[in-house]
């Protein structure tokens, strides 16, 4: 991170949450998060203090398992990692988007065969309203849905592609490539800037990504933490 304001994409849930998903947030204190049945992403101040770290707790519940993407410090007292992947973060550098003709709309109405796709492929958290976070495009083949991609976070001036997932029957024809450009068209024609994450290890990914025209803007980690069931008491 170079000296200065933090970039929006360096917490961007917490940009999100503040920004153009504001409608979404659930709040205790500085702690931001999704309706549970939104997202499971939420939002920590850059530098969280105790009462920080205690407000997570009241919102999760005890025993609750929280992500903490990109969280770097250390864990408070009782606390425990659960999961831990080292990640990358890619924005657009130079992408040739287009719009696809076979590409359709996803709704509400998509959603059980969108879980029932998610579940096959396992691209990430998909829940029941994640749909309403952006717009989501899927390819058809003899009506099934076979391929899909989508908007997830949205901090000001950029949105993430998420959800990118294709049948194992039709792999190798194109069709996330596809679908990941329709979709940063889509962001582009707004003014705004595609990015997205990865893991470090899904190096086939990666190469892909960059090629289309992203490039690495930084490394993270993908982690999560259980509340502890019982909290110190707090000190007056």
């Amino acid at each position: 991170m170079t000296a200065g304001a933090p970039h929006v994409l360096d917490n961007p849930a917490l940009a999100s949450l503040t920004g153009p998903h504001a409608h979404f947030a659930e709040k205790r204190g500085r702690v931001l998060r999704y309706p549970v049945d939104v997202s499971p992403w939420l939002a920590m101040p850059d530098a969280p203090d105790a009462g920080d770290w205690a407000d997570l707790a009241a919102l999760a519940g005890p025993g609750a398992e929280v992500p903490l993407t990109a969280y770097a410090g250390q864990l408070p007292e009782g606390w425990e990692i659960t999961f831990h992947v080292e990640g990358v973060q890619l924005v657009d550098d130079g992408l040739t988007t287009a719009p696809d003709p076979e590409a359709v709309r996803l709704g509400p109405d998509d959603v059980p065969e969108i879980l029932d796709l998610i579940e096959r492929t396992r691209p990430g958290p998909f829940l029941p309203r994640t749909i309403e976070m952006g717009t989501y495009l899927g390819i058809r083949r003899d009506g099934a849905l076979v391929a899909m991609a989508g908007e997830r976070l949205h901090p000001p001036g950029w949105t993430e592609i998420s959800a990118v997932c294709t049948d194992a029957a039709v792999r190798g024809q194109g069709l996330a490539t596809r679908l990941v450009l329709a979709v940063a068209h889509g962001i582009r024609e707004r003014g705004e800037t595609p990015f997205l994450h990865t893991g470090a290890k899904n190096a086939g990914a990666i190469r892909l990504y960059e090629s289309l025209g992203f490039r690495l803007r930084r490394t993270t980690a993908f982690l999560a933490a259980r509340v502890p069931e019982r909290l110190p008491e707090a000190v007056s």
